[in-house]
């Protein structure tokens, strides 16, 4: 039976790599090193990482090497938005002089196999047997602890130094009555359609329900994306969130915010979600539901307790600043830990647990936190909308200088028709030390990068503005922004000083 659908050459190919049918589980020869449970990112990174420093390495995962990223996430879903910006922009063709012809349609089915066709290829970097000639032991089947230093999978016992629980998190299903009967979908099984639905409803206005909800949109659906919240992306600054929400909106979602789904119910192929705004009843008839409510972790049938882990079923794993949990043997890292439930997050607190379990920290290397990372995060609606460090409503109290520059005087967006969005940045008041940036743009996943080399350098806006640039990129509303704050370093007595030289020079 697959363990995707559809059944195609393409899935098969992909499950040869990440759980080939015919895997013979290796028999323990002594104990290990290090035993990592879960091979999504946080995992496969902390057990390569470990076999490439002589580590003896054994990776245990129930379901598919890749978790969520590869099979579920980043990967198709990335896919599945390429194809969406790809026929968007020939709509757009027109307004540089292309007409495209009329009537001209998409083949959904062929966007999702080209998807399916990408991801099996990615799916090699993540393979069982890539793994095992890393010297890792690869073994498929639920782990469970058994003891403080034992694990059990299949028939097998793996006794171990330290252990890294990087089993990931799911899709939280909401309490609405009748929901779960109506079989909605969620990141697990929305891209295994081959069918665009004609009528879709998107539970839930963070980023991944906006990505979805433009996505099907722009390849075809009639979309209505609810949310409780007042506006979409909570986390983002307002301002950002409502140039994205525009546009949306041009592309022909309907956003139901302030909404309040009261139940769900479901005759033949049809769905009726029935909310409320403002006490206002409203029924919604769709083909499909996706829900995007949210995540849960994978701590269920993991043992903790035989291995004295602590932690909480809608959290997971408590961990400390330095990802170790309450057996100072054991780690955490990934999704059943964190609130940063990103692929690049999860790599980062990888290798926060191989330095601080298997280096000799007594010979003066050095543990490292959670503390010290900076993490980016981009939702990859059109246009994009990345942000580092906190937003204005998360700031607080801090004393902070703002400059914000508009894409519209930026003369590559000009030429290229992305003015809509900015870049924002806040600085610690009196100084150049950025606090955090924000950039709306459509390639803000990209620009919002060289923010984050800045901050993790402990550089400044002073040595953005003294980069060189090339002209013309959209990158350069970078350099605009800390110009901004540049001028405002030029105060009156220096202002004076220098006329005041002028005109003895002059």
């Amino acid at each position: 039976m697959a363990l995707l659908l559809p059944d195609d050459e393409h899935n098969r190919a992909l499950e040869q790599n990440v759980h080939p049918p015919d895997w013979i589980n290796p028999t323990p020869a002594g104990g290990y090193h290090l035993v990592v449970i879960g091979a999504g990112t946080a995992g496969l990174v902390t057990a390569a990482v470990a076999a490439a420093l002589g580590a003896k390495v054994a990776l245990i995962e129930k379901h598919l090497m890749g978790g969520d990223c590869l099979n579920v996430g980043c990967v198709p879903s990335k896919g599945m938005l390429s194809a969406a910006r790809a026929w968007a922009a020939v709509r757009k063709a027109e307004s540089f002089g292309l007409k495209p012809p009329p009537g001209a349609q998409g083949d959904f089915g062929l966007a999702m196999a080209r998807m399916r066709r990408l991801r099996a290829k990615i799916s090699r970097n993540d393979s069982a047997e890539r793994f095992k000639s890393l010297g890792v032991d690869v073994y498929f089947g639920q782990g469970r602890f058994t003891g403080p230093q034992r694990i059990e999978v299949g028939n097998r016992i793996l006794r171990f130094s330290k252990a890294a629980i990087c089993t990931g998190a799911r899709a939280a299903m909401p309490p609405i009555p009748g929901l779960k009967e109506a079989a909605p979908l969620t990141n697990e099984t929305v891209f295994s359609l081959t069918e665009l639905p004609s009528r879709l409803a998107v539970i839930g206005a963070g980023p991944v329900g906006c990505e979805l909800a433009q996505a099907f949109t722009r390849l075809g659906s009639r979309v209505t994306l609810i949310d409780q919240a007042a506006h979409i992306l909570p986390r983002d600054d307002r301002d950002a969130a409502a140039i994205v929400h525009a546009q949306m909106k041009r592309d022909g979602v309907t956003i139901a915010l302030g909404a309040v789904v009261t139940r769900v119910t479901a005759a033949g192929k049809e769905k009726c979600l029935h909310y409320t705004i403002n006490d206002a009843s409203t029924e919604l008839a769709v083909d499909q539901i996706v829900v995007c409510a949210g995540r849960a972790p994978n701590v269920e049938g993991l043992g903790l307790e035989q291995a004295d882990v602590a932690y909480d079923p809608r959290i997971g794993v408590k961990v400390n600043d330095r990802l170790q949990t309450t057996n100072r043997r054991i780690y955490a890292a990934g999704d059943i830990c964190s609130r940063f439930q990103f692929t690049h997050a999860a790599d980062a607190q990888a290798q926060i647990v191989i330095q601080n379990a298997l280096f000799p920290h007594p010979l003066g290397l050095g543990y490292a936190s959670t503390d010290r990372l900076c993490i980016p995060w981009c939702t990859y609606t059109s246009p994009e909308l990345a942000h580092i460090g906190p937003t204005g409503d998360e700031a607080g109290g801090r004393a902070v200088e703002t400059y914000t520059y508009p894409m519209q005087e930026v003369d590559r967006a000009i030429l290229d028709g992305d003015e809509e969005g900015f870049v924002r940045v806040r600085v610690a008041k009196g100084t150049d030390r950025i606090v955090s940036a924000t950039i709306v743009a459509e390639h803000a996943g990209e620009l919002i990068s060289q923010f984050s080399l800045v901050m993790k350098a402990g550089l400044g806006l002073g040595a953005i503005t003294s980069t060189i640039y090339p002209y013309p990129t959209q990158a350069e509303a970078i350099k605009k922004a800390a110009t901004a704050w540049r001028k405002t370093t030029l105060t009156e007595g220096k202002k004076k000083i220098l006329q005041t030289w002028f005109r003895w020079t002059g």
